[in-house]
């Protein structure tokens, strides 16, 4: 077996010189021997503690979604002839892929001629360019086995629909328009008004950041917006936390039980009286991000 060490240094980040995007393959080794994608079978090439470098989307999972600029890309295992039979681990693709969402890797995607879809070459293989790993989570499949899903978004587009600002009471279903796929924009009224009534102080820690410009919280949805999750913009779905724990949340690096003690980390969630935390997108989060 060679060494993880090893399998980092053959990988390649980004761009491959004199391959621009667009550029066809006859078969998957001709992809391998361009040095785009380093094996001819697996859908990912990555290392699991240096994250991945590009992945192949070619049908052989029945819940991958490919809606242009938008990939709901399937993680590695428990698949037999593109059905799932057993679940998956967060192991070896699969948490490279974690990785290169939580550091901002790119990575190349390549489209084959086996996956249904209107943006799948008709024959061999088709180069598309770089794209960013948004956001992962887990979840029962089609076929109830719990899969890694992971959202791609195209470098260089607006995936998603923006909508209009909404009043602080908030919005349950944000209004979209068509960009080029379809990206809620965060309820900057919604947010703000959860960060001051706890006048900027993380609800996890306690910590209060002010700087030249003032007091500095981050608004964090605990259901996401946007696709697939589509969570609500409301303040029921909003908390104030650090940047840390902002992104600890995003990362399932802890969750929030339904009688807010944390999960993963000591102490409970500090919830003012006039909050209300819906108590189903603290289930939904626990279920979709937190690695027990």
């Amino acid at each position: 077996m060679v060494p993880q060490e090893s399998e980092a240094k053959r990988m390649t980040f980004g761009e491959i010189t004199g391959i621009p995007e667009g550029t066809t393959f006859a078969s998957r080794e001709d992809i391998r021997r361009a040095g785009l994608h380093r094996h001819a079978i697996a859908g990912i090439s990555g290392a699991g503690a240096s994250g991945a470098d590009a992945i192949v989307l070619n049908g052989g999972y029945e819940d991958d979604e490919d809606h242009g600029d938008l990939i709901i890309y399937t993680g590695e295992g428990g698949n037999r002839a593109g059905h799932q039979v057993a679940d998956q681990s967060f192991t070896k693709g699969n948490r490279a892929l974690g990785v290169s969402s939580a550091h901002g890797i790119p990575v190349r995607v390549i489209r084959g001629y086996r996956h249904a879809s209107p943006h799948a070459p008709k024959h061999g293989y088709r180069y598309d360019g770089l794209w960013r790993v948004d956001d992962y989570w887990s979840e029962p499949g089609l076929s109830g086995f719990r899969v890694y899903r992971y959202r791609l978004v195209k470098q260089g587009t607006d995936a998603g629909a923006v909508s209009p600002p909404a009043p602080p009471g908030g919005n349950p279903q944000p209004a979209r328009r068509e960009v080029t796929t379809s990206r809620v924009v965060r309820d900057t009224a919604v947010t703000r008004s959860i960060k001051e009534l706890y006048d900027y102080q993380c609800q996890v820690c306690g910590t209060r950041l002010v700087g030249s410009s003032g007091p500095y919280a981050e608004g964090a949805h605990i259901r996401p917006l946007g696709k697939p999750h589509n969570g609500p913009d409301v303040p029921e779905n909003v908390l104030c936390l650090c940047p840390n724990h902002h992104a600890l949340l995003d990362l399932g690096g802890f969750s929030i039980s339904d009688d807010l003690s944390l999960v993963g980390v000591g102490g409970k969630l500090t919830v003012h009286p006039g909050h209300v935390i819906d108590v189903a997108h603290l289930r939904y989060h626990r279920d979709h991000y937190w690695q027990s």
